[in-house]
């Protein structure tokens, strides 16, 4: 019989007590990382780059040409192995001045077998407007190795994606000019209206004057103070300082192929009877061996007799009343009944069903 290995996992989320920094839960408009994209080259591979030559060919005969040498495309066929193709990423945060390093991630486009050892040649890195921002170039480091013997090989993490610590030079910085500004803009990373209403009415608090103003259940308003005209950072620093009391919806996490279930701190049940059975049939296969008697007829052979054993077993299931005002109470409540973690997943579909369970029941 196969057992179906399955992680529970409970966590009890926060309560509308419980303050958090607005820097934590909240982020600046026009204040955020912009992604940076090219194509490059991976070069000083162990003979692990790329087989088929379409991303490679024409790119080095034309990085050769502007070096000088000519070179046909037809003549590099089969000669590149120790070349691989790659798409270089960053994320270039705003107000980065010129000359700053970034971090960059490389990742393979062919059919490259590791990019261990390799180098990867200046390349540019665009944004979405199509100027270049970045120039990334150096050693590639993928955390891990490949070794290979004729009959066997071992691996140790992704070797097709790597990083270049501070590999890239910024060229072009992102401006936003926040001293200009008069009025700001606050994005709740997860928008909740009473959230919101909370940030806004905390900030009027802390300054004695009149604004913040929510202006949707995901964005909060603010005015800057007179007193901080021309002087806007010091304002800012000052608002992600702010402790808010955060709201957070009732709500059932269902993760149905690793078995993780996660119940909110809200989540309730009203009372009712539950009863939950279980079914389990078991199949043993035991073949036995028959070999031919002594003095037995010529042409007797051993042969193999099947031997099949089922076995079927129900749980008795009786009703129980569950139900919980608090997350503690509900859990306990669960846990009389003595289910599995696949069970509580059935168990906690069938309340949503029956209308028993107050909350949001997320299926991922």
């Amino acid at each position: 019989m196969r057992s179906l290995c399955i992680i529970f996992l409970i966590l009890f989320l926060v309560s509308t007590s419980f303050a958090e920094r607005i820097k934590d839960i909240a982020n600046w408009a026009g204040v955020r990382e912009n992604q940076l994209v090219g194509y490059g080259l991976v070069v000083g591979l162990n003979g692990t780059g790329d087989k088929d030559g379409t991303y490679l060919y024409q790119p080095i005969a034309n990085m050769l040409s502007r070096m000088g040498i000519t070179i046909n495309v037809k003549d590099l066929k089969g000669k590149v192995k120790n070349v691989a193709a790659v798409m270089v990423t960053a994320k270039l945060p705003t107000n980065v001045k010129p000359g700053a390093k970034i971090d960059v991630q490389v990742s393979s486009i062919g059919d490259a077998k590791s990019l261990q050892g390799g180098t990867l040649l200046m390349t540019p890195l665009t944004g979405p407007d199509g100027e270049v921002y970045a120039l990334a170039q150096g050693p590639i480091s993928i955390g891990g190795f490949i070794a290979a013997g004729r009959a066997a090989q071992t691996t140790k993490n992704h070797q097709n994606v790597g990083y270049i610590p501070e590999g890239a030079i910024v060229e072009k910085a992102v401006a936003v000019n926040l001293n200009a500004k008069s009025e700001l803009q606050l994005l709740l990373q997860f928008p909740d209206i009473t959230t919101a209403r909370n940030i806004a009415e905390k900030i009027n608090e802390t300054f004695k004057a009149g604004i913040a103003k929510a202006l949707d259940p995901g964005t909060v308003a603010v005015n800057v103070p007179p007193n901080y005209r021309g002087d806007v950072l010091d304002f800012m620093a000052e608002v992600e300082k702010v402790e808010v009391s955060t709201d957070l919806p009732a709500r059932v996490v269902i993760n149905e192929r690793t078995g993780t279930v996660v119940i909110g701190s809200h989540v309730k049940i009203t009372p009712v009877a539950l009863a939950h059975g279980g079914l389990t049939i078991t199949i043993k296969e035991t073949p036995q061996v028959i070999q031919p008697p002594p003095l037995a007829p010529r042409g007797a052979e051993t042969v193999t007799v099947p031997r099949t054993e089922v076995k079927a077993e129900e749980k008795q299931a009786s009703l129980l009343e569950v139900q919980g005002s608090t997350v503690g109470e509900l859990v306990k409540a669960l846990n009389a009944l003595g289910v599995t973690p696949k069970d509580l997943i059935s168990i906690l579909q069938a309340l949503k069903t029956s209308g028993a369970l107050k909350a949001d029941l997320v299926i991922m």
